[in-house]
């Protein structure tokens, strides 16, 4: 992995699956990348209509899938994130932790190109 922060860094490119080796996986794990982008839209859109419990489920159910498919990275940021909704942390900090997360699930990929 490239980045393991939920900060928003404009240095961070890629973060790997921790078990892109694993050849009966691969193919699952993709889908997973491939549905990121979906993944990130609703997060947003949830943020933006304040459906806080809504994203905190979605969240949640974002942690458990990403760490299935080897990105533990992910799997903490959504910890974070889930239980500063659950705490009713300030807006500010919710909205930080959301668009550090996003960052990160749109630079999921599946293993670097060889």
């Amino acid at each position: 992995m490239n980045e393991q922060s939920t900060d928003v860094h404009p240095q961070l490119e890629y973060i790997y699956s921790e078990l892109a080796d694993d050849p009966e996986l691969r193919d699952l794990i993709q889908l997973f990348v491939d549905e990121m982008p979906y993944r990130a839209a609703l997060y947003e859109e949830l943020f933006r209509s304040g459906d806080f419990d809504e994203l905190r489920r979605a969240i949640h159910q974002l942690k458990g899938a990403a760490g299935s498919y080897g990105f533990s990275v992910i799997t903490e940021a959504a910890a974070t994130l889930e239980q500063s909704i659950r705490h009713e942390a300030p807006y500010e900090q919710i909205r930080h932790e959301l668009h550090g997360l996003i960052r990160l699930c749109t630079a999921a990929r599946v293993a670097p190109i060889d």
